[in-house]
């Protein structure tokens, strides 16, 4: 029994790190804010790279890891932060993600406050990465995090599902072969229609989302937007070249220039040529 149980979910998780073939379908209507390009955007990032964005007196951030993420997945992108002066831990889902989402967001609950009473500070802000945008969303929306968060910023995130998640029934596996989050990140699931079926945006949190088109896991690409006044950052939209899959965005350096600027509070102005 125990054979078979480890072997079914590693086959879903197999499927769900082969690149989705799905056609990609149209984007939801929303009433976000999407970030568009500017005549001077890049050179106006460049000279705020140059100069550096001040992290003395701002929030601890809180990086949130996704499926199968473990934490040292992650030090790259704490690395960097740690590097401009911001107090930085991470937060490796329960399960490596495996279990429920309401399950892991309730585990932050707690992680949260332990970094509230270590650091003294109100409020986090929380950088997430894939299934860690959903698990943070519930806690902001669902267990009070809207009273202690400042900034949101998610990296691939499928806010609203993803078919590479659906894949793994057509593969004949199943459910997901019994894994809970896969269940949750598939499109129609109960869980994405109670996270969806209100405001995207609740409280006084900045919420900011990052995509790519190159993200294999994450199809519809769109899907990893919110609605609600949400600020929903397309890399190739800024830098159309640049090329980052949905694993790269913790390591990409335009990815990067994005959420340094949200958690300093600066307009959003990607720059294309950080490494």
């Amino acid at each position: 029994m125990l054979l078979r149980t480890i072997l079914a979910a590693t086959a879903a998780v197999t499927a769900l790190l082969v690149p989705a073939t799905a056609a990609h379908a149209e984007p939801a209507t929303q009433t976000a804010t999407t970030t568009e390009p500017t005549a001077a955007g890049n050179a106006e990032a460049t000279r705020a790279d140059a100069a550096g964005l001040a992290a003395a007196g701002a929030d601890p951030v809180v990086v949130v890891g996704g499926l199968i993420g473990v934490s040292i997945a992650y030090e790259p992108i704490a690395a960097r932060l740690r590097a401009d002066g911001y107090r930085v831990s991470i937060y490796q889902l329960p399960n490596l993600g495996f279990g429920d989402i309401r399950e892991s967001a309730r585990a932050l609950s707690s992680y949260v406050d332990q970094v509230r009473s270590a650091t003294g500070a109100a409020k986090v802000d929380l950088v997430t990465h894939s299934e860690g945008g959903l698990v943070s969303r519930w806690y902001v929306t669902f267990l009070g995090g809207a009273a202690k968060v400042d900034q949101y910023v998610s990296l691939g995130s499928p806010q609203q599902g993803t078919y590479v998640a659906n894949i793994v029934n057509f593969l004949g596996l199943g459910s997901c072969a019994g894994i809970v989050a896969c269940q949750q990140m598939s499109i129609g699931s109960s869980l994405l229609a109670d996270l969806n079926g209100g405001d995207d945006t609740p409280g006084a949190v900045r919420w900011t989302t990052v995509r790519t088109w190159q993200d294999e896991l994450v199809r519809p690409v769109d899907n990893a937007s919110l609605a609600d006044g949400a600020t929903n950052v397309l890399v190739q939209a800024w830098c159309p070249l640049r090329i980052v899959g949905h694993l790269g965005l913790i390591l990409d350096g335009t990815t990067y220039s994005v959420v340094r600027q949200v958690l300093a509070g600066a307009a959003i102005r990607p720059n294309c040529f950080a490494l």
